[in-house]
């Protein structure tokens, strides 16, 4: 049974506070279009449909159809959705760049070592990197964001042979991802300026991240700040 409250008809101030709210949801939907809709018409499209929807609850609330409450959660609910979509979609993005730089850092693995840490870090980086791009870019393109690549198949393969399932082979993955973004990151490397007759000294040779631009560090730093937070979603299974 309605108390009531519930079924006085709103005043002028609930119906500002609902407009408000609705013209929130309509700026926050025009932001978020503006930094993933490239084309300018699929974004009005949005930002209108965003806009309609917004003004039906605002409708609804004043023909009584909703109450004050129940029209913010519909709108905050709307808002929290959007924010999820475009954070899908950052991740997706970031992921994908980030899986071309562990291709890019593995293949100079194996250049710089001359073959001696290929298949010890430089192969496993540029599977793990591929695996990434193939996974950030199908998701970036279906708007999924549970596509499952070659290698972390292979990881649930392995993993359910010896009696483990998905979530074990998950975290196992995401360990050695990280894993092997930071060895990347911390390894000696050459100085760029280091004499070809003292490059065996310690003194030529500096940590990796030293050379790296902040782009890159900003996208091994977002990747590995991803997998962290899959691994505590997966150990939360």
């Amino acid at each position: 049974m309605k108390s009531k409250k519930e079924n006085q008809a709103p005043n002028f101030y609930d119906l500002w506070v609902v407009s408000q709210a609705a013209a929130k949801l309509t700026n926050h939907a025009c932001a978020i279009s503006a930094r993933h809709l490239q084309d300018g018409v699929n974004r009005s499209i949005f930002n209108r449909e965003v806009a309609y929807y917004a003004r039906s609850i605002v409708r609804d609330v004043e023909q009584g159809k909703k109450t004050v409450a129940e029209g913010l959660v519909e709108i905050k609910k709307e808002q929290r959705s959007l924010l999820d979509q475009s954070i899908a979609i950052g991740r997706n993005g970031v992921g994908a760049v980030a899986g071309a730089l562990q291709i890019a850092t593995g293949a100079g693995i194996c250049y710089a070592s001359m073959g001696t840490l290929c298949l010890v870090a430089g192969v496993p980086l540029m599977a793990h990197g591929a695996n990434n791009l193939y996974e950030g870019g199908h998701n970036l393109v279906t708007g999924r964001s549970d596509t499952v690549g070659p290698v972390r198949t292979a990881y649930q393969s392995v993993a359910s042979a010896v009696g483990h399932g998905e979530r074990e082979a998950n975290m196992a993955y995401g360990a050695v991802d990280i894993s092997l973004s930071v060895y990347s990151t911390v390894r000696h490397i050459y100085k760029p300026d280091a004499w070809r007759l003292f490059r065996y000294l310690d003194s030529d040779r500096i940590r990796a991240y030293k050379t790296m631009t902040p782009t890159s560090l900003a996208a091994e730093a977002a990747i590995d700040a991803i997998t962290l937070k899959q691994l505590h979603e997966e150990s939360k299974k």
